[in-house]
């Protein structure tokens, strides 16, 4: 295995950002990492598409507020970086608090991220029910 570059090291820290704000139910912290346009792009498992930083972040806030607790365990990372564009495919094994009732399950998940002067940004996050 070739040893991480920069640029896949700084994506893959970029990743866990993600996951902690994603753990610790912080739209903040998601303000910090997810990158705000109008080109934005989220699809919970088994929602339809959100286009938009705005409806995202909307998305974001309503599962929040219904969630008391939120654990990753991440695996089968693979980080890709070419030119601006890095993405992470994995695997997320959650454990949830949801409305009182709680679950494991596992997500099947692609995060893109770009390049901004402000260091690497989340354009894109796709979870699709799986292992």
């Amino acid at each position: 295995m070739l040893p991480d570059t920069p640029e896949v090291e700084a994506v893959k820290q970029a990743n866990q950002r993600f996951y902690d704000a994603f753990g610790a139910l912080d739209v903040a912290a998601l303000d910090d990492i997810c990158l705000d346009s109008e080109q934005a792009l989220c699809i919970h498992p088994g929602w339809q598409p959100l286009v938009g930083w705005e409806i995202i972040r909307e998305s974001w806030r309503r599962i929040f507020d219904n969630t008391t607790l939120m654990h990753f365990n991440i695996r089968y990372i693979n980080v890709v970086v070419e030119g601006d564009c890095g993405w992470v495919t994995c695997v997320e094994g959650i454990t949830s608090v949801l409305q009182g009732r709680a679950d494991n399950f596992g997500v099947l998940a692609t995060n893109i991220f770009v390049r901004t002067p402000q260091g690497w940004k989340m354009i894109a996050h796709h979870a699709s029910p799986g292992m």
